[in-house]
């Protein structure tokens, strides 16, 4: 039998080398993100673009390499953050390792804002106008499902997922009405915008999802103890003078927003808030303190790796980013969830 200390050694091993092995494929995948593609770039070119900053991008190398490939670069990386610690977050609030930021509707209700933009041709945004509608839509959705799950004055969890799957079947409706009444341009903008894409990324893109996920993930940490002791029960919780309802209403706001500043940009991208959240938590345990920021690694590598594939997949095309998230995500969720039930049926 281990001893307290061996364990935590040996915890403490497996986080090192979670940490180390997702930076150095992250920067592998950022080198390939920027040079490779349609239009070619070695490394050794990369360089003195990069060295001589954005003003001096003059020519078409340094054009593609800051006006294209590093704003979407920049993009997919905090969109995958910002979908992995929503997971995480999600899954310590519901203590199942199965839920997800969509669960309570944000994702949906940022779909239903995103396609009535497109439908009625709202431009009050310039180029924003989209994200903006999506981003207050997803927000919108997931402050009435908490609304509706109160019950004398608490948010249950039942209630939420209750709630939620309510809200998600409306929106679904929602969306497929605005589809069906939209004409043809924007139906073809709507479907592509459900399969998630960072096509027509721009460094304005960057800096507004950069400003709300960075306040976001520095909000997440200091809650990231408080759900480890949440883990344990809401009497335990309770025990030690934390607040459970204000405790998941911080966890579930967060979740929201890192969610909707996520897909509001970048479209319905599925599987990154379930499966990375899962993944780190193998390896590296359940502690939230890892679990968060290890999570915003894997979202990020996950992501950035998906649209390096789109883009290089088939010449001349560039795939949703979303249809690799899922073949991806889903049947690595599914060799987890058999070796969870069969973890729980030896138990």
């Amino acid at each position: 039998m281990s001893s307290p200390a061996s364990t935590f050694a040996a915890r403490r091993g497996r986080c090192i080398a979670l940490f180390s092995a997702t930076g150095a494929l992250l920067a592998a995948t950022a080198l390939l993100s920027v040079t490779v593609g349609q239009y070619q770039l070695s490394p050794s070119e990369l360089w003195p673009i990069l060295t001589a900053g954005p003003l001096a991008a003059a020519d078409l190398d340094a054009s593609v390499v800051w006006q294209i490939r590093l704003p979407r670069l920049v993009l997919g990386l905090l969109v995958g953050a910002a979908l992995g610690v929503g997971g995480a977050l999600m899954q310590a609030v519901f203590a199942n390792p199965l839920a997800e930021p969509s669960v309570i509707g944000v994702s949906s209700g940022a779909g239903v804002g995103a396609a009535a933009a497109l439908v009625f041709d709202i431009t009050a945004f310039g180029t924003m106008t989209v994200p903006v509608f999506a981003f207050a839509a997803g927000i919108f959705t997931t402050a009435v499902v908490y609304r509706l799950s109160r019950v004398d004055g608490q948010a249950r969890v039942l209630n939420l997922i209750l709630v939620g799957i309510a809200a998600n079947a409306i929106a679904g409706a929602c969306i497929s009405t605005l589809t069906f009444l939209a004409p043809t341009s924007a139906r073809e903008q709507i479907t592509f915008w459900q399969m998630g894409s960072l096509a027509g990324a721009s460094w304005a893109h960057t800096g507004a999802v950069a400003a709300v996920v960075a306040a976001a993930i520095a909000l997440a940490m200091p809650l990231a103890r408080k759900l480890d002791i949440l883990a344990l029960g809401d009497q335990a919780a309770f025990h030690v003078g934390i607040n459970v309802h204000r405790l998941r209403l911080a966890a579930i706001a967060v979740s929201t927003l890192l969610t909707a500043a996520a897909v509001s940009f970048a479209g319905l991208i599925g599987f990154v808030g379930l499966v990375i959240p899962h993944i780190v938590r193998t390896v590296a345990g359940p502690a939230n303190t890892t679990l968060i920021p290890a999570s915003a690694l894997g979202g990020a590598l996950l992501v950035a790796a998906g649209d390096v594939f789109a883009r290089t997949a088939i010449d001349f095309a560039d795939l949703p980013v979303g249809i690799f998230t899922a073949f991806i995500g889903g049947p690595t969720f599914f060799i987890l969830l058999r070796q969870m039930l069969r973890k729980n049926h030896q138990l």
